[in-house]
């Protein structure tokens, strides 16, 4: 009999309590999937490139463990302490009837485990799988194939999900079942009331609202501008500006609400009862609803720039040469091509290279006056009468540093564009082209400067006039970063063997042949050959570690944000959900009261549904015009200058990012929505006054 009553109270508060227990499976997948990052292919992978990176991020991993059980400790307290208040009347009965209060812990007791034991069945599963998913897909997107995945079961992400979940759910209970056992039957059997909060005039609400407006604006103002990212006190002072800001705008809407009770007609529905509510709701809960839209603006935030990183991480390199050798063993530079070429034959992978090229970068031999060795002071001129801008300012101070720039070769550059399929360079003997390395430069910045060699500026090289012409050039030299140029020159191979007197650096390019790819794809070829090429002892890089640092940053940021945002998301909005539900309940009365005037089922399902979008539709409104400038200022600050000049690519990604998340907000609502639905079905069945 007991055991029958624990099974029907566990069904039928699940079935009351959707939310919160599907907020419970999440927390269970998203620990799972957190734990576990360290086993999965991607990660192994890129612990043999980046290692350092990769094991300092797993060092992280714990920190985001327990902050996170700390959020969700949080979130369980709640959810259970308004499951429990909606059942305080029916602990009463259970003890007037006779049931001891160790007894009655007990079945609050067995009733959480079996949820949590049937939440755990669920989430466990699922997460499992969603981890395998993401492995195989992230595997096949990076070119390691289905075939290279193996499945990975992480038993101490389980072992430590089962007891981070258990020990913050048996620590809620105890607290709550503990303080209900306490309360004597008379306060279990009576309704809880709300207390009345001391009302102040409009114009005081209207005032915190207008300081509210001003708070958050200078909080974007700072951390859009860079301000905030100067020092630790600035950003302290951002944050403390933002997070005031958000209170006080949420402490100043009472007044606008009550403005739209004044002006409402009246010929709606329940239209006074409506706002009414929303209003006390607002009163009541202003803090609550706060705190909910900080979390899920660190939410949308998190998954709007994480995504929208990880998304543009690739566009400022173009893929062009496999693998980059260099030969210190010899002292002429002319003979490096022909020692790798020995090397390779002799261990038969002559034919893994379609082509072999040589990359000559030198320095100005000519004179020994290094710091006036090359001036363009036409150049600098034409910037300085540019409209002032923070890429005009660097520009200005980049080429300012160059009178000492590095020579290229310009037939081996040419051999690099043909390549890269695109047109070459054609210089005359008193002609250079710019090379500005990928890495310094953005498309704006860029396209300052073509404007200015338009003009032909004429620049000086050791006394001699060089007029520059073409475009900027940006093609990486080599592989991945054996050499990596802020500013150099492109000269003929006359002007380049004379300016460097011979004395150069010889970097040997080659690029995969056919038969090297045949049947694999890009990644197992790298690292098939990077096995065999290991034996040689050559020294060399390859793209595969360009492809290694992109994809460690891509994956970085899709796990810790999308994780981060989950547990925000499930935070805020059970929160925001469990609230409302509460304060429904409390006023129960007047909903009875209504039906009693003959107020219809439909009516009222309408004016709770109307209060539901309005709270929960709120904070959510307020994140979202606010991530838009969350977004921005985490582009201002955690980007490095090269990768600054896509941010144009990285907003639309964010924006459609914050958009998915608002249609799943829109679902969580519609989740709160049905529960209120039943809720105000049991009220329509007459019910005796005690």
């Amino acid at each position: 009999m007991f055991s029958n009553l624990i099974l029907r109270n566990s069904r039928r508060s699940r079935k009351e309590n959707g939310l919160f227990f599907s907020s419970l499976v999440i927390s269970i997948v998203a620990f799972y999937m957190i734990l576990s990052i360290s086993t999965q292919d991607v990660m192994i992978f890129l612990q043999k490139m980046e290692s350092d990176a990769v094991n300092r991020l797993l060092l992280l991993i714990p920190v985001f463990y327990g902050m996170t059980l700390g959020i969700l400790f949080f979130l369980i307290y709640f959810a259970c302490k308004y499951q429990f208040e909606r059942r305080r009347h029916e602990f009463g009965v259970y003890l007037m009837l006779g049931m001891r209060r160790n007894k009655l812990f007990g079945m609050l007791l067995a009733e959480d485990c079996l949820t949590s034991i049937l939440a755990m069945l669920i989430g466990l599963p699922v997460a499992v799988v969603l981890s395998e998913i993401v492995s195989l897909v992230t595997a096949k997107l990076v070119g390691m194939g289905i075939i290279g995945h193996q499945f990975s079961l992480s038993w101490s992400a389980i072992e430590w999900t089962l007891a981070g979940f258990l020990a913050i759910k048996l620590t809620a209970l105890l607290i709550l079942s503990g303080r209900i056992s306490r309360q004597e039957i008379g306060t279990l059997l009576s309704q809880p009331a709300n207390r009345p909060k001391k009302q102040m005039p409009s114009i005081f609400y209207g005032l915190a609202a207008v300081c509210a407006s001003v708070m958050l604006a200078t909080a974007y103002y700072m951390a859009i501008q860079g301000i905030a990212w100067t020092k630790v006190s600035m950003m302290g002072l951002t944050l403390l500006l933002g997070s005031a800001g958000t209170m006080l705008l949420f402490y100043g809407m009472r007044a606008l609400i009550a403005l739209i009770v004044k002006k409402g007609k009246g010929k709606k529905q329940l239209h006074v009862f409506t706002f009414r509510q929303i209003q006390e709701n607002v009163i009541h809960q202003s803090s609550s609803m706060a705190i909910s839209s900080l979390l899920i603006l660190a939410a949308l935030c998190c998954f709007g720039a994480g995504l929208g990183i990880a998304g543009t991480n690739n566009l400022s390199t173009d893929h062009v040469i496999d693998y980059t050798f260099e030969d210190y063993t010899v002292e002429d530079s002319a003979q490096v091509l022909l020692n790798i070429q020995k090397t390779l034959n002799e261990n038969g992978l002559e034919d893994q290279f379609s082509e072999l090229f040589e990359m000559k970068v030198g320095h100005i031999r000519t004179t020994e006056d290094y710091e006036n060795a090359y001036s363009m002071d036409a150049v600098m001129e034409s910037l300085r009468s540019l409209p002032q801008s923070e890429d005009r300012d660097v520009l200005l101070n980049t080429l300012g540093y160059a009178t000492d720039p590095y020579l290229i070769c310009l037939s081996d550059y040419n051999r690099l564009l043909e390549l890269s399929g695109k047109p070459v360079i054609k210089l005359s003997e008193d002609e250079a082209a710019v090379y500005i390395g990928s890495d310094f430069t953005t498309v704006n910045r860029t396209a300052m400067l073509n404007g200015i060699l338009t003009e032909h500026p004429e620049t000086e090289l050791v006394g001699s006039p060089i007029h520059l012409t073409g475009e900027v050039q940006s093609v990486n030299l080599v592989a991945d970063r054996s050499i990596t140029l802020s500013f150099a020159l492109i000269l003929p191979d006359e002007a380049f063997l004379y300016h460097t007197q011979g004395m150069y650096d010889t970097y040997v390019n080659a690029v995969l042949s056919k038969q090297a790819m045949e049947g694999n794809s890009l990644m197992t070829a790298y690292l098939n050959l990077s096995e065999k090429l290991n034996e040689t002892g050559l020294e060399y890089e390859s793209y595969l570690q360009n492809m290694g640092r992109q994809l460690f940053y891509t994956v970085a940021s899709i796990y810790i944000t999308l994780y981060l945002a989950i547990v925000f998301l499930v935070v805020a909005n059970t929160i925001v959900g469990v609230q409302f539900l509460m304060s429904q309940q409390k006023t129960g009365r007047r909903y009875q009261t209504l039906i009693r005037l003959g107020a219809t089922y439909e009516s009222l399902c309408q004016s709770a549904r109307k209060q539901i979008s309005w709270f929960m539709g709120l904070p959510v409104l307020v994140a979202a015009v606010s991530s838009l400038f969350g977004v921005r200022a985490l582009f201002t600050g955690i980007l490095s200058s090269r990768t600054r000049g896509t941010v144009s690519e990285m907003l639309p990604v964010s924006a459609a990012m914050i958009l998915l998340l608002c249609v799943i907000e829109c679902v969580y609502m519609s989740v709160v929505k049905r529960s209120s639905d039943r809720y105000l079905l049991t009220l329509m069945q007459p019910q005796r006054e005690e």
